[in-house]
């Protein structure tokens, strides 16, 4: 049976993913913070184990690699994030705020990414995913919003580092952006539904090849500038 792996499994993106890859006979390994108030998570059909797990304690980390070092996963969705201190001018900058966002949109997913990549190595598929943002991308920047845009952009450039690293090895790693997506983070007016961006960004894993390693791509497959 294939594996996913998923962070920030318990809403939005990542609800999706567990819901779509269970009804495909994946196994889903599901985390989120807090398993006991994830209603929506908990009443996916199939085999979705969850677990606790807050991506930015190192602790939890090593406790749940240690639990599933027997387990392949074929692919690891680095799903979670946070968009906080949404501010138009750098002078309104809350440094504790970006402090937090780095740690949760850039350290936490290539920490996870590094510490489980014996299990993405033991299995078949071998993908790792990351979603990232097109406001990440410094080509098209249009300004605003620094702290997000610039942990985005982080990640792409340490994610794009790691996917050259890991390559070698059989791993292949995406970068995606899953449009302005009807989340909670995107707002309920976003023009791509969170079915359509996982239906998407599922078809892109499903069809990787070497050649795509380290791409940065919309869920629609079209290819971004960093």
């Amino acid at each position: 049976m294939q594996t996913i792996f998923i962070t920030g499994a318990n809403r939005g993106i990542g609800l999706e993913l567990a819901k779509q890859y269970a009804a495909d006979n994946w196994r889903v390994i599901a985390t989120c913070r807090n398993p006991a108030t994830a209603d929506s998570l908990r009443i996916v059909k199939g085999d979705v184990v969850i677990y606790s797990l807050d991506v930015n304690d190192v602790t939890e980390i090593d406790l749940l690699v240690d639990e599933l070092k027997k387990q392949p996963i074929d692919v690891l969705f680095n799903n979670a994030g946070v968009n906080i201190n949404k501010v138009t001018s750098i002078g309104d900058i809350d440094y504790d705020a970006w402090r937090r966002t780095m740690e949760t949109n850039v350290f936490a997913p290539i920490r996870l990414a590094w510490k489980f990549k014996k299990n993405v190595l033991s299995s078949s598929h071998k993908v790792m995913a990351f979603t990232s943002s097109l406001m990440g991308s410094i080509e098209l920047n249009r300004g605003g919003n620094a702290v997000y845009r610039s942990s985005k952009t982080a990640l792409n450039m340490a994610a794009n580092c790691l996917a050259k690293e890991l390559a070698r090895h059989g791993i292949i790693t995406a970068i995606l952006h899953p449009g302005h997506v009807q989340t909670d983070m995107g707002g309920k007016n976003a023009p791509v539904t969170v079915t359509d961006s996982v239906i998407g960004m599922r078809n892109i894993i499903a069809n990787l090849t070497p050649e795509d390693n380290s791409c940065f791509m919309n869920y629609d497959a079209k290819r971004y500038p960093w």
